[in-house]
This record gives C-alpha cells, structure tokens and sequence, in this order.
C-alpha cells in the first residue's frame, strides 16, 4: 500500500464558503454588487415591482419571458386554483405543537405534498412548471394554517378574489387587505422571489444534480434558509429597532454596538458593496405606509440608524440591507415575526424552482471535493493490542 503524503495535497486552493466561485450559467437573476442593482432576466427589479405582479414575475422566472395577457390570466388561475391543500395535510397541522419552528412545518408540508403526487419521478419540464406553480401556491398557505393553529386561531380559507400575495396577508391576519398593503406585500413577494445563488437556492441545485424530484429540492432550500445565517435576519433587526426604541437612543446605541465589536443589524451583504436596491424600495413603502397609518416611530428610527452607521463606518462598504427595513414593513402590516423567515420561504418557492429547472437542462452532479489534511497511512491495531 502506498503510503498518503500530505505535502502532495498543500497546493489545492480552499475557497471557504465557495466565496466567488461559480457553478453554473443562469438567466435568472444579475446582481451588480458595486452599484447596487438587481435584475430578474434582465429587467430592472425597481420597473417590476413598479408595473409587475408577483404571478407575472414568476412566470418570467419559470419561463425566462414575460406572459402575454392569455397566458398570465391561465397562469393566474393555475396558482389560485392550487391554493388550497389536501384535508389530510390540513389535519396534520392542526395537531403539530404549537411551539414548532414554522420552516420545519413547512418543509413537512412540501414533503407531503411529495407523498401525494403519484407522477414524482416521471414528469417533464411542461409538467415539472405545473408543479412549480403548485408548490408556489401551497407553500403560502401551509405557512399561513400553520400560524393560526399555533397561536390558537381559526384558519382563513384561501380567498379566489385577491391576489396570491394579499391573499398570504389575509389568511394570516384574518384581515382583507387594503390597496397599499396588498400593494406593498405583492412587492415584498417580489424582492424575496430569487437573488442568484445564496446558501438555500445551492442547497436545492445539490439535491436536484442528484435527479432527485422537485419537491425534494425545494424542502432541501427552505432546510437551509432555516439557518440563522442565512433567514431570520429582519427579525433581529426589528428586535433591533424596538430595543431602541427612538430616534434619540439611536446614536448611543450605534456607538456601543461598534466599539464591542458587535453587528447592527440590516447592514452589510456579502454581495452588494453599496445601497441594496431591495432596501432602498423598502424604505420608499415604509414612508408610505408610515403615512397613511400616521405613525413614524419605525421610519425614523431606521433612518436614523442609516444615517448614524454610514457617518461612523464612512469609507467602508457597508450600507441597509433589505432586512433594515422589510421587517419594520411586515410588523406594521400585522405580521408576527414568527412568520418573516416563512414568507421568505414562500416567495422564493419560485426561485428556487426556476434554478432547478435551469439546471436541468444541463444537468451534472455536484460532487465536490475535500483536501485532506488528516494523519498519513496507519496500520490498524486491534482492540486487544491498543
């Protein structure tokens, strides 16, 4: 046997967390981190949630084009007649415990969803867009069942009238929203739909290389958006701005936070080294809805702390995420923090999905490698003899 030389292995280039390397070609999504722009298949991310739906986006993400009126009403009426999920699956959730992790439940609810279609491992793009479409639908609704149950509330039925994304806001508020918050939470779909390849979206392509099945993939994204580092952040930045309360403690609280070395969070991304277009759209219906509920408390702490980092960390890279501002938006539209990650999840079903599908088309197992840096070749002893 020939003896393993660890010299011979020192040469290999480790890129800790694959920072900058890149694994496959998409049409989907381009971030142009330096000055802050986002596109989904080319289109500037401000035009479409401007003029955009979030139905119309994910058939430009399922399809790589925009629909034509036909097809975005069929489209339409595909995802609004999936919203509803199977008695047997309703049941379940309402006997899970209450203190469940919300994303747990969901990865549950697509894994069922998985158990109950009978043409998992035979289906074609066509038909592999259909169940996209379904997912997409279903996974709203089992977030937003699954809250109500938790907190001891009566379910709300899927609504056919309202949008996908008011109607995620009205099944879990019990409340039909009015024009500004379905408007704002229909942007909030939007923003959360795809942005390339964070930690969840190369977690389901893994999955898919193997020719696993769609639904498997996308439990696998939601899986990994769970993680702390990667999901949750706007609600330690709304814990943030509720712990300081007003403007006025901003500055002290910003200056202790920087000379213990700690994080504030909403700023930063690995990504963007200047304004995240995400956050500064955030922040322009944070203004409107602080307008119309005459309430300025949460904007002007955020501003206020945008201010107070960018004076003291000048020079740096550093400015609002999208978690700056998108948590202050979903706490005044009524949404409990328990559910920010789950929404999260929701809207990106369809990113992932349509990295998946890409990567179908052309697809090779991902199978990495790792440098070994262990002991060099040893003997067994037996247990006796040690």
């Amino acid at each position: 046997m020939q003896d393993i030389d660890i010299d011979d292995l020192a040469y290999v280039h480790i890129s800790k967390g694959l920072d900058d390397v890149v694994v496959k070609e998409t049409v989907l999504s381009y971030i142009d981190g330096e000055n802050g722009r986002l596109f989904y298949v080319g289109y500037p991310i401000e035009e479409l949630v401007e003029h955009s739906t979030y139905e119309e986006v994910c058939f430009l993400l399922l399809h790589g084009r925009l629909p034509k009126k036909d097809e975005l009403e069929s489209f339409t009426d595909l995802m609004k007649s999936e919203r509803e999920l199977p008695k047997e699956l309703v049941a379940i959730l309402s006997k899970i415990p209450r203190n469940s992790n919300l994303m747990d439940v969901l990865k549950f609810g697509i894994d069922y969803l998985a158990i109950c279609d009978e043409e998992l491992q035979s289906k074609g793009r066509v038909d592999n867009i259909v169940t996209a479409a379904k997912i997409i639908s279903k996974s709203s609704t089992i977030v937003a069942y699954a809250f109500r149950y938790s907190e001891g509330l009566e379910i709300v039925r899927p609504s056919q009238e309202l949008s996908h994304a008011a109607n995620f806001l009205y099944m879990v508020t019990g409340v039909k929203p009015d024009s500004l918050s379905s408007k704002i939470m229909d942007v909030a779909f939007i923003l959360h739909a795809e942005h390339e390849l964070p930690a969840s979206s190369m977690a389901a392509l893994v999955i898919a290389s193997t020719l696993s099945d769609l639904y498997s993939a996308i439990s696998g994204g939601v899986g990994a958006l769970k993680g702390p580092l990667h999901g949750g952040a706007n609600e330690k930045a709304l814990e943030m701005i509720l712990s300081i309360g007003s403007p006025e403690n901003v500055e002290g609280y910003v200056k202790q936070v920087l000379a213990s070395k700690g994080r504030i969070m909403g700023f930063g991304h690995r990504v963007y080294k200047s304004y995240d277009p995400r956050a500064a759209i955030f922040r322009r219906y944070l203004e409107s809805l602080s307008q119309q509920r005459g309430d300025r408390s949460f904007l002007d702490i955020t501003k206020k702390l945008e201010e107070v980092v960018r004076r003291e960390l000048a020079g740096k890279p550093i400015f609002p995420n999208i978690d700056l501002y998108s948590g202050a938006v979903f706490h005044m539209l009524g949404l409990s923090k328990r559910v920010f990650t789950p929404l999260f999840a929701a809207a990106r079903t369809v990113g992932w999905a349509a990295h998946v599908l890409e990567y179908w088309r052309d697809n090779r197992l991902i199978r990495p490698r790792a440098t070994y840096v262990g002991p060099p070749m040893r003997r067994y002893i037996p247990v006796h003899q040690r």
